[in-house]
C-alpha cells in the first residue's frame, strides 16, 4: 500500500462509516475495483481509531450528558428516572446484540468476503451487491411508512433494543451500521435527524470494541506485523476528518431531506456490482 490508497482508503472509512453506505462494503469494493491487494486488518485498525475520533469529538457533550445522567440516576435509586441517564442505559443495552454479533460471527465472514482467491472475491462482492439492494429496498419502505414524529428521547427500552438487534445485522458487508440502526429507527418513527443521532451514539461502542479486538489481534503473541507508521498515520487522520464531516453533513442534510440519495446510491451500485461480477469482471 502506497500513500494514495492510504488516504483514499482513509476517506472511504470515514465518509462511509457514518453514511448509510456500508463502510465494511466499500472497504472490500474499492480495492477490489481497482486491482489493490487487502489493506489487512492493521490498517483497518488505523481507519476504526480514525472513525472513533471523529464520532467521539462530535458527540462529546452528548457522551457526557449521558454519562453524568447515567451517575445521577443511580446515585438517586432510580436508573430510569433522568431523562439523560435513560437513554444511556438504554444505549448500553441496546449495544449488546451488536456487540455478540460481532464477538461470534465476525471472524467468519472476514473468511468469506476476504478470502485469497479470485473466485471467493467474485463471490463477497455479489453478496454484498445484493444485500446492497435489499437494505435500499428496506430503508426506502422505512422512509414510507415512518411518521418522523419522535425525538430520541421519546424512545422506550424495547424500541432501543430492537434497533440494537438491527445493528448487529451491520457485521454483514453492505448492511451498513447507519443504514441498519436509522432504517429501524425510522420504523419507531423517530425523526430522520433524530434516528441518524441515535445511530451515531449506538454506534460508538461497537466502534470503540471493533478497534480493541482488532488492536489486540494485532498486538497479542505472534499477532499481524504493524504497518508503515506514516501510511497507519495518515490513514487514521483522513478517516477521522472525513468521519467528522460526514456526521456534520448528514445530520443537517436529514434535517430537511430524505434518505433517498443514499438509496439510489445503493441500488445503483448494488447493480453495477452484479453486473461486473456476472461479466466476469477479476475473473
Amino acid at each position: 500500500m502506497d500513500l494514495i490508497q492510504a488516504i483514499i482508503l482513509g476517506l472511504v472509512q470515514g465518509l462511509s462509516e457514518f453514511i448509510p453506505i456500508s463502510s465494511s462494503a466499500h472497504l472490500i469494493i474499492v480495492p477490489w475495483l481497482l486491482g489493490w491487494q487487502d489493506p489487512g486488518i492493521t490498517f483497518d485498525v488505523a481507519l476504526h481509531i480514525g472513525t472513533l475520533v471523529a464520532v467521539l469529538a462530535y458527540f462529546w457533550q452528548d457522551w457526557l450528558r449521558l454519562i453524568s445522567g447515567a451517575l445521577r440516576s443511580l446515585r438517586a435509586g432510580n436508573p430510569l428516572g433522568d431523562p439523560a441517564g435513560r437513554l444511556g442505559w438504554f444505549i448500553l443495552i441496546a449495544t449488546i446484540p451488536g456487540a455478540l454479533a460481532g464477538l461470534l460471527g465476525e471472524s467468519k465472514l472476514d473468511e468469506l468476503f476476504h478470502g485469497n482467491t479470485a473466485a471467493g472475491a467474485r463471490n463477497g462482492i455479489l453478496i454484498i451487491g445484493i444485500v446492497m439492494i435489499v437494505l435500499a429496498l428496506v430503508l426506502l419502505a422505512a422512509e414510507r411508512i415512518a411518521r418522523h414524529q419522535y425525538d430520541m428521547d421519546h424512545l422506550t427500552l424495547g424500541q432501543a433494543v430492537t434497533i440494537g438487534l438491527a445493528q448487529a445485522t451491520a457485521i454483514i458487508p453492505g448492511v451498513s451500521r447507519s443504514g441498519s440502526t436509522i432504517t429501524a429507527g425510522l420504523f419507531m418513527n423517530l425523526k430522520r435527524e433524530a434516528a441518524a443521532r441515535f445511530s451515531f451514539l449506538l454506534g460508538t461502542p461497537v466502534i470503540v470494541g471493533a478497534g480493541v479486538k482488532k488492536a489486540y489481534d494485532i498486538f497479542k503473541p505472534h499477532g499481524t506485523p504493524v504497518p508503515d507508521p506514516t501510511l497507519f498515520a495518515v490513514g487514521m487522520i483522513v478517516a477521522a476528518v472525513s468521519g467528522y464531516a460526514a456526521i456534520w453533513l448528514l445530520l443537517r442534510f436529514l434535517q430537511r431531506n430524505t434518505t433517498l440519495p443514499f438509496i439510489i446510491y445503493r441500488v445503483a451500485l448494488g447493480l453495477l456490482l452484479i453486473v461486473l461480477v456476472l461479466a466476469g469482471f477479476r475473473q
